[in-house]
């Protein structure tokens, strides 16, 4: 029943509060217990129990800390706690090449040991003492893994010259899935997976960590370079040892939630909020990658959302700079959208800048002002099941409005959790009305406040500029 014209007023009203000047605000960091685990549906691809409600914080160890260290990353795990931080993703640890290498101190992805950490870092005990800290505070550590190729002068290239790829009988660097040379990679050479002994080797490697150091999982850097044939095999390997998450860093190879993975990146997502904030792209792209996602993946799947990570920052440009005005709006969507989100380290305190790749540059932390913003949201995906990933999380619904050009609004249901969310992805003040079917309506709270209000069938709406309006009755 459509709702009294008093009631739409009221209604209005408060809506209209909510949306404007939204810079989220509310109540200091507290160290709260997590919320129940998540129970997957689907246990083929989904993951361990932990996976559908967690949150990903990403650490390039170089840069986290003023010393560079893993100490310095144990350091801050409590504050990472607070902030509602599930799983910290660890870029390789390992010692960096020196032959061919790039700057200063290389790229952490040209691995010359792939069983020690880097000195500069701290010990395999410092690791350990990490591992240890962070389990403490029910978090999970996932290691990242690079199994296509390895720096020149690593420990295999003259114990086992036959594990490598050669092109005129010598090692090359890494060929793209078209089997052309990646002009610059020139710091690493790559692997031949042809050579069983090399896979055993890989997998016994992998193997090391999760004993000696009691990871949860590892985050597969170019993981579509490798043939899926491999990745058939570890995932069973793995977990004779403990159940494990594989996160892989590809897009566009849904076969790859068969050969063992629980989620992979999610590029197009990134790729289309960044064409909506530079005005390139419509809101509808949105509903355009929706429904490529559900025709060519499996049920269940999930993917990384990310507005930064070390490659996008480093190459592309900070958060600001690629997103604009529109960066809170867009990491809003990322964390209520359907997958699982991704933090990167210095996010919280407003990075602004890119770090450097090649060479120490430590985050300058302040006074952590964007602290509370991704708090909130990382509270309310735990509390709120309908925004969990895959499986375990409410399908995505489209409310189509009067403006979808420029708005996007959905409503996700999990059993009795709901979630609605408005977002006005333009840089105007939009005017606009949304139908709401029967099950969406109801008293919902503001996600970002305290305050209540009741969805009927018919809302009219204004929203500011690159403002949003996400709404959960839990």
């Amino acid at each position: 029943m459509h709702p009294s014209n008093a009631g739409r007023v009221l209604l209005l009203c408060a809506l209209l509060a909510l949306a404007c000047g939204r810079s989220a605000q509310g109540p200091a960091e507290t160290d709260t217990p997590r919320p129940m685990e998540a129970t997957p549906t689907d246990t083929t691809h989904s993951g361990p129990d932990w996976a559908p409600s967690a949150v990903l914080y990403q650490v390039n160890v170089r840069h986290f800390s003023k010393e560079g260290t893993l100490d310095g990353v144990r350091k801050q795990i409590d504050r990472l706690h607070r902030l509602g931080v599930d799983v910290l993703w660890l870029m390789p640890v390992q010692p960096t090449g020196i032959r061919n290498r790039k700057g200063r101190l290389g790229s952490p992805y040209s691995i010359r040991d792939y069983r020690a950490v880097d000195p500069a870092y701290g010990s395999m005990a410092d690791f350990r003492e990490l591992v240890k800290v962070a389990h403490q505070k029910g978090m999970k550590v996932i290691l990242d893994w690079v199994p296509n190729h390895t720096a020149w002068d690593h420990t295999w290239m003259q114990a086992y010259p036959h594990f490598y790829t050669r092109i005129n009988g010598q090692p090359t660097v890494p060929l793209d899935e078209r089997g052309e040379p990646i002009a610059d990679w020139s710091d690493v050479a790559e692997l031949n997976y042809d050579e069983p002994e090399l896979e055993q080797a890989m997998i016994g490697a992998m193997t090391y960590w999760l004993k000696e150091t009691n990871i949860d999982g590892f985050r597969m850097d170019m993981a579509a370079l490798v043939p899926f044939s491999f990745w058939k095999q570890v995932r069973p390997a793995l977990e004779a040892v403990k159940p494990v998450f594989l996160l892989a860093e590809c897009q566009d190879h849904p076969e790859i939630f068969q050969h063992g993975f629980h989620a992979d990146y999610g590029w197009r997502f990134k790729d289309v909020t960044r064409g909506i904030a530079s005005g390139l792209r419509p809101a509808t792209a949105l509903d355009s990658l929706y429904n490529h996602l559900q025709a060519v993946y499996p049920e269940g799947y999930y993917q990384l959302y990310f507005t930064q990570n070390h490659d996008e920052n480093a190459w592309h440009g900070a958060e600001r700079e690629l997103f604009g005005d529109a960066a809170d709006a867009m990491n809003a969507l990322m964390f209520t959208w359907q997958g699982m989100p991704l933090i990167y380290n210095g996010q919280e305190a407003g990075l602004d800048k890119r770090l450097k790749f090649f060479q120490r540059d430590p985050i300058r932390w302040k006074n952590y002002p964007r602290t509370t913003f991704f708090q909130q949201l990382c509270d309310l995906r735990h509390r709120n099941r309908a925004l969990w990933s895959g499986s375990s999380g409410g399908k995505l619904e489209k409310i189509s409005s009067t403006d979808d050009q420029y708005v996007y609004a959905f409503f996700r249901q999990a059993g009795e959790d709901k979630c609605l969310a408005v977002f006005n992805l333009s840089p105007a003040r939009r005017g606009f009305q949304l139908e709401v079917a029967d099950r969406m309506t109801g008293p919902y709270m503001d996600a970002f406040g305290n305050s209540t209000v009741t969805v009927g069938h018919a809302i009219d709406l204004t929203l500011e500029p690159w403002s949003y309006i996400v709404l959960s009755n839990r």
